[in-house]
């Protein structure tokens, strides 16, 4: 089940305090693997069954950058969406998430500075309703006055 909002742009000046934009999407072996082989990052912990049963997290993860992306793709995407430049964001990972979890990324406005174009996002990412990664982005959102 997919519930996520259209894909474009909010503008600054349309954007208000405490707007929430969020997707959902079911983590793969392949967007593991795939991951992988963009990233370069082969960790046996999320490729290899065997090696992964015998850590810390009993079984295969996905790379925590993985989960980060879906709020990269939240803010790319819907909140402010198309035209918006990342110029920071804080990460904190709390818990795993495993190939076949359903994983919830949401974005929160907290702070706007419109004569700026900045705006402070709530980020977090959920499985089952628990958070596995909660954070902070800052981004320079499109405005309609550079059309």
């Amino acid at each position: 089940m997919f519930d996520n909002f259209p894909r474009g742009t909010i503008c600054i000046e349309d954007i208000e305090m405490g707007m929430t934009r969020h997707i959902r999407k079911q983590i793969t072996d392949r967007d593991i693997e795939l991951f992988a082989e963009v990233s370069t990052d082969r960790n046996p912990v999320h490729l290899d069954d065997d090696y992964a049963n015998d850590t810390i997290f009993e079984g295969r993860i996905a790379h925590g950058m993985l989960t980060a992306g879906l709020i990269s793709a939240v803010i790319g995407e819907q909140l402010p969406g198309h035209g918006t430049v990342y110029m920071g964001q804080t990460l904190k990972f709390l818990a795993p998430v495993r190939p076949g979890d359903m994983v919830h990324a949401e974005v929160k406005v907290i702070d706007i500075d419109l004569a700026k174009r900045r705006v402070r996002l709530e980020c977090h990412c959920a499985v089952e309703g628990k958070k596995v990664l909660i954070g902070e982005a800052t981004v320079l959102a499109p405005s309609r006055k550079f059309d």
